[in-house]
């Protein structure tokens, strides 16, 4: 071998060693994905830290956490400080705004869908449910949603268990899934990043033109917020939307970032759809719900029975 070409080898192999300090994936196609969870918060200090540990669990890398509280309201920091000091959780300020969900939801995907190759958009009781997965960056990850625009999963809703009144023990030990729990075709949206043409204006599901998979990467068939299909074995989301009556009463009065004030009668509808009808449920609620409302005509009208 001449000089020349011992030289020639030399200079490949010296432009092969930078390159390796400068591309370090270049010999792995392999990409790690960016995951983050988007979630409005009024009055929920109770839960954060479970909340927040949860997601954390799941190997979620941010939490963003847009803060709707009164503006002499109670703050997140005082529950959560070390996640905040770590990096884990960013606080967003939106205290005093009233119905902001979709303002909060299209914020945090403007200023982070360049950061992120999915963003989670669920609320502080929506706790994922993935079965054989630890994992969510696993789970996402998966080559059946690589065409996949949004993953959308179906709620399972928790009953309140027979519990009248708040207990500081974990959310799936008050109330476990159980065959109280109620499978729901309503979804919510796993939204991947990337995408500037997003335009969220619904707060279970986005423009039908992107493609929308469920947990096993089919196509959803959607009929306004509810698919066709509903999963409440392997993919989910375990939704505590009541919790007791004590709890269910506070979120009520307490308002939030949907909903308004003139439906409370369609939400005591809905409590008792999934909750068995007591005396001592409806006592609670008369004398806690910060409005008059006639029992008899909403349990007339749904021929409940006490």
């Amino acid at each position: 071998m001449g000089k020349n070409q011992k030289n020639k080898y030399k200079l490949i192999l010296f432009f092969l060693f930078i390159l390796s300090f400068k591309i370090p994936n270049i010999f792995n196609s392999s990409k790690k994905l960016e995951i983050c969870l988007c979630s409005p918060v009024k009055k929920e200090n109770i839960y954060l830290e479970e909340f927040v540990e949860y997601y954390k669990s799941y190997n979620v890398d941010k939490i963003f956490l847009y803060d709707n509280n009164e503006i002499d309201g109670e703050h997140l920091e005082y529950v959560i400080n070390d996640y905040v000091e770590s990096g884990f959780v960013k606080i967003i300020d939106f205290r005093g705004k009233k119905h902001a969900l979709y303002e909060m939801m299209n914020d945090c995907y403007k200023n982070n869908y360049l950061n992120y190759d999915w963003l989670i958009f669920y609320e502080i009781d929506e706790y994922i449910h993935l079965r054989n997965y630890s994992d969510i960056k696993k789970f996402l990850g998966e080559d059946k949603f690589k065409k996949c625009q949004t993953v959308q999963l179906n709620w399972v809703l928790h009953t309140d268990n027979g519990n009248i009144y708040y207990e500081n023990k974990p959310l799936a030990i008050r109330f476990p899934n159980s065959k109280k729990s109620y499978a729901n075709a309503a979804i919510k949206s796993i939204l991947r990043g990337r995408n500037s043409h997003f335009v969220i204006n619904c707060v279970h599901k986005l423009n039908e033109k992107f493609k929308t998979c469920d947990g096993f990467g089919r196509k959803t068939h959607i009929k306004g917020i509810s698919t066709d299909i509903v999963d409440n074995e392997y993919y989910y989301i375990d939704h505590y939307f009541c919790k007791s009556t004590e709890e269910f009463i506070n979120k009520i009065n307490k308002g939030d970032v949907l909903y308004f004030q003139d439906n409370f009668i369609d939400r005591i509808r809905v409590y008792f759809e999934v909750n068995k009808v007591t005396n001592k449920k409806i006592d609670y609620i008369k004398n806690h719900l910060h409005t008059n409302i006639s029992f008899e005509n909403i349990l007339h009208q749904k021929n409940y029975k006490v």
